[in-house]
């Protein structure tokens, strides 16, 4: 892959980060209930604290997805650390899901009967669904470079 693909992908890693961090700190101004609540109360409200603790696994993915492609600019893609952070990335987007769908049972079982939680819930189904994409994905991508990894050391043993 040529370096400026590398740079421009590790680039667009960098947005969506930002992006998810603008929304992380603007969103919870903006929302519904939090329209007569002072700094603190918003902040600190323990869903909110919640997705903030959540949101901690999608950025240690994009973290390792960064360090991924520098090994990629490297040609240090059939190593054993592109494996460990693959194997990273998979468990974080497991992690990212079970967390995602625990918020959605708790507010399909604790919401408040006059509230409607389906635009909520809706957006917990999509966004599980993508971390299982992700985790399949960054499993077989895994499985994939072990096998060539270890297909390479056999044929380096009998040379």
């Amino acid at each position: 892959m040529k370096r400026i693909s590398i740079i421009f992908l590790q680039a667009v890693i960098v947005l969506i980060g930002i992006v998810a961090l603008t929304i992380l700190i603007r969103f919870p101004l903006t929302e519904g209930r939090a329209a007569n609540l002072d700094l603190f109360s918003i902040y600190f409200d323990p869903f909110i604290l919640y997705g903030y603790a959540t949101s901690i696994a999608f950025f240690v993915a994009l973290y390792k997805a960064f360090k991924l492609l520098g090994y990629i600019g490297q040609n240090k893609v059939f190593s054993s650390n592109a494996v460990k952070t693959l194997r990273s990335i998979k468990y974080c987007a497991i992690v990212l899901g079970v967390l995602i769908v625990a918020a959605g049972l708790y507010i399909r079982i604790a919401h408040n009967k006059d509230d409607d939680p389906a635009g909520f819930l809706a957006i917990c189904i999509v966004t599980t669904f993508v971390s299982i994409v992700i985790a399949t994905a960054a499993a077989i991508f895994e499985k994939i470079l072990q096998n060539a990894i270890d297909m390479k050391s056999e044929n380096d043993l009998t040379i």
